[in-house]
C-alpha cells in the first residue's frame, strides 16, 4: 500500500462510481450507515449525487482517502445545521473498503474532518455509531465522549434492530 492521501471529493462520474462501490460493499458486509441490503444502483447514485451537490453548496464536506488513484474510504462532515447550532458539525458516513480496514485510514479521515471543522469555526463535533459492529473504539481513542446509548434505534442492513451510541467532542480549544 502506498501513502494514503486524503482530500475533499468533487462531483465527477468517477467519484460517484467509487463512492457507490464503497457504499454497496460496506452495507453488504453489515455496515450500519443508513441503508438496507441489497442496495439498488439508483438508491446509491441518488444518495451520492445529492450528497456531492450539498458539498458543492458548502453544506458539507465529503472527504476521500486514496491509495494511489483508488478511493478506499470516505467520511462526511456535515456543516449545515439549524441556525441555533452554528458552532457544531457532525461526522457521518464513515466507510472504509473491507480490504483496507485496520490500517489507520479511518483515523486519518476522522482527524482530517476534525481539522476542517476547526477551520470552519466549529467547536463541537457529534456523531453516532451502531452499538453492534460500529466504530466506537475508534471514536473513543480519538477523544470522543459517549453521551449515551439509544436501544433499538435503527435496523441493521440485513435486518434486526441495533442500538446507537451518541458521541461528542470539543475541538479547537
Amino acid at each position: 500500500m502506498s501513502e494514503i492521501k486524503i482530500k475533499p471529493l468533487n462531483n465527477t462520474p468517477e467519484t460517484l462510481t467509487a463512492l457507490s462501490t464503497i457504499l454497496v460493499e460496506v452495507v453488504a458486509n453489515g455496515g450500519s450507515v443508513g441503508f438496507m441490503h441489497p442496495l439498488t444502483l439508483a438508491e446509491v447514485n441518488n444518495f451520492w449525487t445529492s450528497s456531492l451537490a450539498a458539498a458543492d453548496r458548502g453544506e458539507r464536506i465529503v472527504l476521500g482517502a486514496f491509495d494511489d488513484d483508488e478511493l478506499v474510504a470516505t467520511v462526511t462532515l456535515l456543516l449545515s445545521l439549524p441556525p441555533n447550532q452554528p458552532h457544531r458539525a457532525e461526522i457521518a458516513k464513515m466507510m472504509t473498503r473491507i480490504s483496507y480496514r485496520s490500517r489507520g485510514i479511518a483515523k486519518a479521515l476522522l482527524q482530517a474532518a476534525e481539522q476542517l471543522a476547526i477551520e470552519h469555526n466549529r467547536s463541537l463535533l457529534v456523531l453516532d455509531t451502531a452499538q453492534e459492529e460500529g466504530a466506537s473504539g475508534l471514536y473513543e481513542k480519538q477523544g470522543f465522549t459517549l453521551t449515551g446509548i439509544i436501544p433499538d434505534y435503527a435496523l441493521k442492513p440485513h435486518g434486526g434492530l441495533t442500538a446507537t451510541m451518541i458521541y461528542w467532542k470539543r475541538i479547537g480549544l
